[in-house]
C-alpha cells in the first residue's frame, strides 16, 4: 500500500476491520487498518504495520467489521418533507403531492422549521452511513440548513431555490434569482464542509435566460449546479412544446449541459439526449425508489445502468422523505442493480460493485468531489463508515460488494467519522440529543400541519385504549 509519512503522528488508527478502499484496483485489506490525523488518511495497510510504525497512536478496534468510504447521496430534500414524515399519501400523482402537499408545507415554513427539518434528515443519513449530501435546494432559509449540516457535521453541499415564470409561487426576475445565487456561493465557497451551489428547481420553472445565467454563474464561480428534470415524461412535454426539442436538448443549445451540471433524476431520455449527456460529462443523481414511490415510470424508460457502463457519471440519490421515503443510500444502491439486471433482462447490467461504486468513489466523481472523497486513500478526507459485520445477514462472509448492496443496508452502520470526526458512535449520533431532536421534531410537525392547512390523511383508523 501506501508510504507511510513519517513526520505525521496519527490522531487514531482505526483497526481490524476489512477496509473496502474503493481505490483504483478496488483492493479489501483483510484485518486492515486506517491511520488519521487531522480531517485526513494518513496511511491505509496492515493493521499489524500501522500499529508497530504508531504505537502510541489511539486505536479504535473494528474488528469483526468491514470498514467503507463514507456514502455519498447525490440528491436529498432537507427540507419540506422531513417534518410530515410519511403523511403525503402514496396514491396521489407528483402534482398531486407538489402542488397539494409540499408547496403549503414550504409556505408555511419557518426558519425554525427548516433548520429542525435538515437537522432530523442529516441525523438519519448519518446513521446510515451517508456522510456527504447534495441538498435538493431550500426555498428560503438556505442558511438554517447549513447551520443544521454543520451541526450534525455532516459534508455537503445547499442551495436557495430560484425560479422566475411568471405563474410559479415565490417567482423573482431571473437577475434577483441570481444575485441570491451568488451571494449564498460567497458565503459559502467551494471547499468547505458546507458549500453552496447554484440551485435551480428545473423542470419547466425557469427562462432560458435564468438557465444560461445559471450555468455562467457555476462556471464562474467553479461552484457546482443541480437542478430536477425528467423524473416522468411531464418535461419531455413542455419542452416540446416550448422550443421543439427534448429538455437535454435544449439545455444543451443554451450551453447550459457540462461537468458542471449535476442532473437530478433522467428518467425519461431518448437516445439524442443521453448522447448529448454523456458528450458533455453532464452528471446524474438517480433515484430509483421516488420513482417507484411516484410511479414515474422508472422500469418502462428508465437507462441510467446503460448510461453508467457507457462511462456516464451517475451517482445515487434517496430524494424527498415522501418520495424516497428512506435516506440509505444502499438501499438506492440495490434497487438500481437490480432495476438494471431486471429493465433489461440481462444479469449482467450493472451488479453490486458498479452499484457500490455509484455510493462512493464514482458518486464522488459526479459530485465533483472525487479528488477528496469516496474512497480511502492517503490524503483523502478521512470520512469512513464502519459497519457491524457481526450479524446474521453478514454471515457467513462472502463478497463484501455482493453483501454490502444485497444483504445489509443502513442499519449495520457502528461507526461514522467525517473528516475525522467521530459523528455516529454505536448506531446513535453524537453531534446532536437524538431523544430531544425526537421531541421537537414530533411538536414542530403538528404545528407546521395546521399553518399548512394540512390534515394528514390515514390508511387505518387509530384507536387510543386507555
Amino acid at each position: 500500500m501506501a508510504s507511510i509519512p513519517g513526520d505525521v503522528t496519527p490522531a487514531f488508527l482505526l483497526t481490524g476491520g476489512d477496509v473496502v478502499t474503493m481505490n483504483t484496483r478496488r483492493e479489501v485489506l483483510v484485518g486492515g487498518a486506517v491511520a488519521v490525523a487531522g480531517d485526513r488518511v494518513v496511511a491505509v495497510g496492515a493493521t499489524g504495520r500501522l500499529r508497530a510504525r504508531w504505537p502510541a497512536a489511539p486505536r479504535i478496534d473494528a474488528t469483526d467489521c468491514v470498514v467503507t468510504p463514507g456514502l455519498i447521496n447525490a440528491h436529498q430534500h432537507l427540507t419540506g418533507d422531513p417534518l410530515a414524515r410519511a403523511c403525503i399519501p402514496d396514491d396521489i400523482t407528483s402534482d398531486e403531492a407538489i402542488f397539494g402537499w409540499s408547496v403549503p408545507l414550504h409556505e408555511a415554513h419557518t426558519g425554525d422549521d427548516d433548520e429542525l427539518s435538515a437537522l432530523l434528515a442529516c441525523v438519519e443519513s448519518l446513521r446510515n452511513g451517508v456522510t456527504t449530501v447534495v441538498e435538493a435546494g431550500t426555498v428560503a432559509h438556505p442558511r438554517r440548513v447549513a447551520k443544521a449540516m454543520t451541526k450534525a457535521g455532516i459534508r455537503g453541499t445547499i442551495g436557495t431555490w430560484g425560479w422566475d415564470v411568471a405563474d410559479a409561487p415565490y417567482a423573482a426576475p431571473a437577475a434577483e434569482v441570481l444575485d441570491r445565487q451568488r451571494e449564498l456561493i460567497a458565503s459559502y465557497p467551494a471547499g468547505g464542509r458546507v458549500q453552496a451551489w447554484v440551485t435551480l428547481v428545473g423542470h419547466g420553472l425557469a427562462s432560458d435566460e435564468l438557465l444560461a445565467g445559471a450555468a455562467d454563474l457555476a462556471r464562474t464561480a467553479g461552484a457546482g449546479m443541480t437542478m430536477h428534470m425528467s423524473p416522468g415524461p411531464g418535461d419531455t412535454e413542455h419542452y416540446r412544446e416550448r422550443s421543439g426539442r427534448p429538455p437535454l436538448l435544449h439545455l444543451a443549445g443554451l450551453g447550459v449541459l457540462g461537468p458542471h451540471l449535476l442532473l437530478a433524476h433522467g428518467v425519461w431520455l431518448d437516445d439524442r439526449e443521453i448522447d448529448a449527456l454523456l458528450a458533455s460529462r453532464t452528471a446524474l443523481a438517480y433515484c430509483p425508489w421516488a420513482y417507484l414511490r411516484l410511479g414515474q415510470g422508472v422500469t418502462r424508460a428508465g437507462r441510467h445502468g446503460e448510461i453508467y457502463r457507457r462511462g456516464g457519471r451517475v451517482a445515487l440519490g434517496c430524494d424527498a422523505g415522501n418520495a424516497g421515503d428512506s435516506a440509505d443510500i444502499l438501499r438506492a444502491a440495490a434497487l438500481a442493480a437490480g432495476l438494471a439486471k431486471d429493465t433489461t433482462l440481462d444479469p449482467r447490467a450493472v451488479g453490486a460493485p458498479e452499484a457500490i461504486e455509484m455510493a462512493t468513489v464514482a458518486g464522488a466523481e459526479a459530485i465533483g468531489m472525487a479528488a477528496s472523497i469516496g474512497s480511502i486513500e492517503p490524503g483523502k478526507l478521512a470520512d469512513l463508515v464502519v459497519h457491524d459485520a457481526t450479524g446474521p445477514q453478514w454471515t457467513p462472509r462472502g463478497d463484501v460488494a455482493q453483501q454490502l448492496v444485497w444483504s445489509v443496508d443502513g442499519r449495520s452502520v457502528r461507526d461514522v467519522f467525517v473528516g475525522g470526526r467521530r459523528v455516529v458512535a454505536d448506531g446513535r449520533c453524537v453531534t446532536v440529543d437524538e431523544r430531544e431532536l425526537r421531541h421537537q421534531a414530533q411538536q414542530a410537525s403538528a404545528a407546521l400541519l395546521g399553518r399548512a392547512g394540512i390534515v394528514p390523511r390515514r390508511h387505518w383508523p387509530h384507536v387510543e385504549e386507555s
